[in-house]
């Protein structure tokens, strides 16, 4: 079976969990198509992310004009679908006005339509029979808009928590009712994609969770010697709480002399943390890393004694469930989806924001004996391994994506014969 993925930017080095997903698809047999805006190639540094970079149509990489021309042809040849793709993008793009950043008002929703009729040319040409789009933000109007002109039908994961900060400015409710069906990351997320849809659509919200590929992950590391070494993992962001890490650290070195934290992650707050480090007077307790690829990962991962996630809003983290993967307790705050992942056996759940309380939760790691510690990380691998077996996850996506195009009519669109390259 053909479906197409549809992303806006792809890959990214935080996007891991969909490359393997899609590896998981193509393992059961099914074809993916690869679709994104845009590459993000300067920024990969893991070998498989420049693959899987080579693997995917970056659709703006074409050039304007030829999109235009593409776009064009597409609508000029479906002109009622067209009349109702742009009376859709417009509600979209008057909704997105006000809807909050990043959400996009009318001239943007202009420009999603543009995309999507391509998006619709490629697919009928490609015979691919569904689109999923990672993300309810613009990947996902993309495809619902490519969808109104024509194309396949749709399907969206959301992650949060970007998606959150403004569901209606994301048109979450129509997403939600004309796509197939809608897949969140946790059950938490489904609970708010509840809120912004009608009871009648509740069904077709489906709970996926993300996962690891568990033949990756041999049995954990023994625990280091020393410390406690800590390891944070994660892009250098507002919504990533490290400035509250950075505090925190100085609070707990002041009581536990051998304390040391890596931070594996780049991004626009590093300038700001390093300075913070400074001012602490904290160089020698914290090493920034930069980012890593996933085997870098797993040995900064290894050479700790816990994960500590000091985050102010996420979905449901990927870096948590590899460390309790690698067989590593975690330190969190209890915010979004992370309580259903980690609980007090596997690790320390602390309030959001609160710099003093996750000090005290590294005291508390500190004093916990090594013995412990490794017990509470073999729960945690276990917890992980059963919750989020990456195939066992795929494979129900893939029933998802059966069913939907069970009940759908079979006949498929017949192929066009232009031929629209890519770079």
């Amino acid at each position: 079976m053909k479906i197409a993925y549809l992303i806006n930017t792809y890959p990214k080095p935080s996007h891991t969990f969909i490359r393997r997903e899609i590896a998981a698809l193509e393992a059961l047999g099914w074809q993916v198509h690869r679709f994104a805006m845009r590459s993000d190639r300067a920024a990969l540094v893991d070998p498989v992310d420049i693959i899987e970079d080579n693997k995917t149509e970056h659709v703006l990489e074409i050039g304007g004009k030829r999109l235009l021309c593409s776009s064009l042809g597409w609508m000029i040849r479906h002109p009622r679908h067209t009349l109702a793709g742009l009376a859709m993008a417009i509600r979209c793009g008057l909704k997105g006005k006000s809807g909050g950043p990043g959400t996009g008002g009318l001239p943007r929703h202009l420009i999603y339509l543009i995309e999507a009729a391509h998006i619709a040319r490629r697919a009928r040409k490609l015979g691919l029979r569904h689109i999923h789009a990672h993300f309810g933000t613009n990947s996902a109007t993309v495809a619902m808009l490519a969808e109104a002109l024509g194309g396949p039908g749709f399907s969206f994961t959301v992650h949060g928590p970007e998606e959150f900060d403004a569901p209606r400015g994301f048109s979450f409710p129509e997403k939600i009712a004309r796509a197939r069906f809608t897949v969140a990351i946790s059950s938490f997320c489904r609970s708010q994609l509840y809120r912004w849809s009608q009871i009648p659509e509740w069904p077709k919200i489906k709970v996926v969770h993300c996962g690891v590929e568990i033949a990756g992950y041999p049995a954990p590391a023994p625990m280091p010697e020393g410390g406690p070494h800590l390891v944070a993992i994660g892009r250098l962001c507002e919504q990533k709480g490290f400035p509250v890490l950075i505090e925190t650290m100085a609070i707990a070195a002041k009581r536990l002399p051998g304390l040391t934290l890596t931070i594996c992650g780049d991004g626009e707050l590093r300038s700001l943390i390093e300075s913070e480090i400074t001012r602490h007077g904290i160089e020698d307790r914290i090493k920034i890393a930069g980012w890593v690829d996933e085997t870098g990962v797993r040995a900064a991962i290894a050479a700790a004694h816990a994960l500590i996630l000091p985050s102010l809003a996420e979905g449901l983290p990927m870096v948590v469930i590899e460390a309790m993967a690698c067989g590593r307790p975690v330190i969190s705050t209890c915010i979004n989806g992370v309580p259903e992942l980690l609980t007090p056996k596997e690790g320390w759940l602390v309030p959001a924001g609160d710099a003093t309380a996750l000090a005290d939760a590294i005291v508390e790691l500190s004093n916990t004996p090594i013995d412990v510690l490794a017990e509470m990380g073999l729960a945690a691998r276990a917890r992980a391994m059963s919750r989020h077996d990456g195939n066992a996850e795929a494979a129900k996506l893939a029933a998802h994506f059966t069913e939907a195009l069970r009940s759908v009519a079979v006949t498929a669109h017949p192929l066009h014969t232009e031929t629209v390259n890519h770079a």
